[in-house]
């Protein structure tokens, strides 16, 4: 019989405290391990499924997500690939708008004003998001003056 790990010694070999992985094991991200006298007990490819989860955590997926991930890689069709390219898109657009803050905030820091309130172009700035623009938006139009 492959060698079994207790969830300490998951636990050590993933860096994962072992009341996440409990909490895992609850959400459904890893399989219910074996019993051994009512202690868990999990085959070593457990090291890959934590490694799974940490891996989709690091690139922005929610619990949420890897759920529904390590739930739809067997399934047909599109499955794994459509939740990639949602979050590939989600994600486009989180950097399109931190872009957009660098550098509304770069153009803040070139301000010659002490105090960037007394700015005309950071009110119309302030102005434009108030009324419903977006950052990059309120950035263009107060740059349009």
């Amino acid at each position: 019989m492959d060698e079994q790990l207790t969830i300490g010694e998951l636990a050590s070999r993933t860096g994962v405290a072992t009341s996440a992985l409990r909490y895992w094991e609850e959400l459904g991200l890893l399989p219910a391990p074996a019993r051994v006298s009512g202690q868990r007990r999990y085959p070593p490819s457990a090291v890959g499924l934590v490694g799974v989860v940490l891996l989709l955590r690091n690139v922005g997926f929610t619990l949420r997500e890897v759920k529904a991930f390590v739930t739809s890689r067997s399934l047909p069709g599109d499955g794994w690939r459509g939740l990639y390219r949602h979050k590939l898109t989600e994600l486009d657009q989180r950097i399109a708008q931190a872009q957009a803050a660098r550098t509304a905030i770069a153009h803040g820091l070139a301000c010659p004003h002490e105090d960037i309130l007394e700015c005309s172009k950071f009110a119309a700035g302030i102005a434009a998001f108030m009324a419903g623009a977006s950052v990059e938006e309120a950035h263009e139009e107060a740059h349009s003056h």
